[in-house]
């Protein structure tokens, strides 16, 4: 089986519904009765005791709404595992809910759905499984549009500043009143609508609990809970410091980064935002598909040197990544961070730098590069 997860409207749902045969909501009424009766009228439904020369392939979609879900799961996938593939997508609650209770391991694989990026619009079909690719230029405007409008399906194909509002609140409505809701108290969404909005203004700062937590007039266990909930229900996302090998490191402070870097009015924070959203993209692709072991990370030490981002692969720095706006003057703490952490690649990022056709990972000293150049060579 595989478990799709990914933010709310990412495109989830769209893309199952075009590789299966057989599509099963719970929310449809008629597709819940069917469920209910169990595997064995599913299996009716979807044809599996009919000789078939290929798999069939079922979708069912916000199943961790019923309560039994795990079980029916189970014991669909046991009976009839050599007869069907299973694919179970829903909001990002198929994370949260799949932990705990009846055990499903053995029996699927997970992966994340992310928006749009570079790599995707410029290559959508993936031919290798090369861990990054050849440089490839994306056009002035879809590089424009993407930076405008966010990377999510809808508001970026339809490239129109209302929509997009409308569509921006859609969405965050039925984050809290219906994804948010089924993980607290009711009572308690007044407060995580609060919460959310202060974190909405800081995409790209370190973010400290107690101070949080006194905004909104909570315990820091209880401020912690509720970001780790906007972390599970793919609100945002967080990225903690790296300190092996790094003198006076900061340990404990993590950066917080929203999803969607459309929202985000400064555009030195969505620079720095539509970074991250990239490089953790590649980075759990990378992990998904089985290609190693990497980690999303940044470093700070107490002197205040910082580089905004470090990609970890198998237990060890491979690059740094500085974000910047505009600014061509090499940053001296990338230089510095690479003779600490050993990382063989360390790049400057700028978001205006016009797309230059040179691999990346061609150079192992620190260098500026476009971040339209570096982009195209992830996922």
């Amino acid at each position: 089986m595989l478990f799709a997860a990914g933010s709310r409207q990412v495109g989830k749902t769209t893309l199952a519904r075009m590789s299966g045969n057989h599509y099963l909501d719970w929310d449809n009424f008629d597709h819940r009765a069917i469920i209910l009766k169990g595997p064995a009228a599913v299996a009716n439904y979807c044809g599996l005791e009919v000789a078939s020369d290929q798999p069939v392939r079922i979708v069912f979609d916000e199943l961790h709404k019923y309560s039994r879900w795990k079980t029916f799961l189970k014991g669909l996938f046991d009976t009839y595992e050599t007869a069907c593939r299973i694919v179970v997508t829903g909001s990002a609650r198929m994370d949260v809910y799949r932990r705990g209770g009846d055990s499903l391991m053995g029996r699927y694989f997970s992966c994340r759905i992310h928006p749009f990026s570079v790599a995707e619009i410029i290559r959508p079909h993936r031919s290798s499984d090369a861990i990054v690719h050849k440089p490839t230029p994306i056009s002035q405007r879809d590089w424009d549009d993407l930076m405008r409008f966010g990377g999510f399906p809808e508001p970026f194909m339809r490239r129109d500043d209302r929509f997009s509002r409308r569509w921006q609140k859609t969405r965050k409505e039925r984050l809290f009143k219906e994804d948010i809701r089924d993980l607290t108290r009711v009572q308690e969404l007044g407060q995580i609508e609060a919460l959310a909005q202060i974190l909405a203004d800081r995409s790209g700062q370190q973010i400290v609990f107690a101070n949080l937590a006194q905004e909104v007039q909570v315990a820091p266990n209880t401020v912690k809970g509720w970001v780790q909930t906007l972390v599970a229900t793919y609100y945002g996302f967080l990225v903690r410091p790296w300190f092996r090998n790094v003198s006076r490191a900061l340990r404990k402070e993590p950066k917080w980064f929203l999803r969607d870097w459309s929202e985000i009015a400064d555009f030195g924070a969505r620079a720095e935002t539509i970074t991250a959203c990239h490089l953790l993209k590649a980075v759990e692709y990378w992990n998904d598909c089985g290609l190693g072991e990497f980690d999303l990370r940044y470093i700070r030490d107490k002197q205040k040197r910082e580089v905004d981002f470090l990609v970890v692969r198998d237990g060890e720095p491979w690059f740094l990544v500085e974000s910047k706006q505009s600014d061509l003057g090499l940053s001296p703490a990338l230089a510095h961070f690479q003779k600490e952490t050993g990382a063989r690649h360390a790049f400057q990022v700028v978001i205006t730098h016009p797309y230059h056709d040179k691999d990346c990972f061609s150079f192992s000293s620190p260098v500026v590069v476009s971040a339209r150049t570096l982009f195209s060579q992830l996922v």
